[in-house]
């Protein structure tokens, strides 16, 4: 069975907001690194992403 693989850039922030608060882990660690990647570039949930250990501390 093929699975289709996660491309961050075409999902909406909220969509990838819920990817990463996922909490049974449906995502693999590399589609939850290109989620968070796409957040960040995006400038969305930012300081979310920070008080969950997300990204790193210098990320502003």
């Amino acid at each position: 069975m093929e699975t289709q693989q996660l491309d961050a850039r075409e999902l909406c922030s909220r969509k990838l907001w819920e990817l990463i608060n996922d909490r049974d882990g449906d995502i693999s660690a590399t589609e939850l690194s290109e989620a968070v990647a796409e957040l960040a570039r995006r400038r969305r949930y930012l300081e979310e992403l920070q008080e969950l250990g997300k990204l790193g501390p210098d990320t502003h």
